[in-house]
């Protein structure tokens, strides 16, 4: 009898005891949306977070609807962080009326997230993912064009191409072509895909792009000033839960190392190496943060 007593007591030790290592565990969730930059940082963000700290990480990468599916979840805590830009949780999330000046929106964003939401974003990466008017490079030789005020010399000699999506929202074509007095000899409605495929074979002559695109690094475009400011700003930066950095405070200091840490040339870099050279996001994350020294 004494022996099974004995033998009971010690079973609940060590039934309390693991119960209350299972309580301890930190683990935390990482969000991205379906895009190669978006890969990229959710992996710096796991290995900086599981580098310096006793924090797990579980990954929930490449979530489908982007934006409209991850908010709700980092609201209800189903997230806890996830990169973001500016322009859309501005836009998209709060609908608010666009703001020009890059940094005003930051700080105008950041506040209203947290007031509203309790969602806080940290430190900028010092890129931005912005809608940008390319020309091919021939044509912006020909004509001199360096900003999109220039193309309304020339516009009706030449033919743009967008997906549907720009060429219908009011912040894409409609606005853009009123701003700077735009009138295209014809448009194109093309797959968002195809867009260099477009240029480079001079089915279109002008586009609109992505900042950060892979492609930039091989296709011969030049990119034109926004000397109006009509592209709202979206700035990159990670959104994380207010209760999670009271429950983990240590994670403020590790988040806001990427602070200023990546460029757009960096950005356009890793995404080529990404996308046109077949590496692994992992790998490509992990060199990176070695070369600034983060790992």
């Amino acid at each position: 009898m004494r022996k099974s007593t004995i033998l009971i007591i010690i079973l609940l030790i060590i039934a309390v005891v693991a119960t209350g290592c299972k309580k301890e565990q930190k683990t935390i969730v990482v969000a991205s949306k379906p895009m190669t930059e978006q890969y990229i940082i959710a992996e710096m963000l796991t290995m900086l977070i599981e580098a310096k700290s006793d924090i797990t990480v579980k990954q929930s990468l490449g979530i489908g609807g982007g934006t409209s599916n991850i908010h709700p979840a980092l609201v209800k805590g189903e997230v806890d962080l996830y990169p973001e830009y500016t322009g859309t949780g501005w836009l998209m999330v709060l609908k608010r009326d666009p703001i020009a000046e890059p940094l005003p929106l930051y700080e105008a964003v950041k506040k209203a997230y947290s007031d509203e939401l309790s969602l806080a974003w940290t430190g900028l990466y010092g890129f931005a993912n912005n809608y940008v008017i390319a020309v091919r490079g021939e044509v912006a030789r020909e004509y001199g064009l360096a900003k999109v005020s220039d193309l309304a010399a020339y516009s009706n000699t030449l033919i743009f191409a967008a997906n549907p999506d720009f060429l219908e929202r009011e912040d894409g074509y409609p606005g853009l072509v009123e701003t700077y007095g735009l009138s295209f000899k014809s448009i194109k409605e093309i797959d968002i895909g195809l867009r260099f495929e477009a240029i480079s074979s001079a089915a279109a002559d002008v586009i609109p792009i992505y900042t950060t695109d892979s492609r930039l690094k091989i296709e011969d475009v030049v990119l034109l000033e926004d000397d109006r400011h009509y592209f709202t700003s979206y700035l990159a930066a990670t959104i994380v839960r207010e209760q999670t950095l009271k429950t983990y405070p240590e994670l403020t200091s590790i988040l806001e190392l990427l602070t200023g840490a990546i460029n757009d040339q960096e950005m356009v870099a890793m995404n080529y190496q990404v996308e046109i050279e077949k590496q692994d996001p992992k790998d490509v994350a992990r060199a990176f943060l070695a070369s600034k020294g983060l790992l």
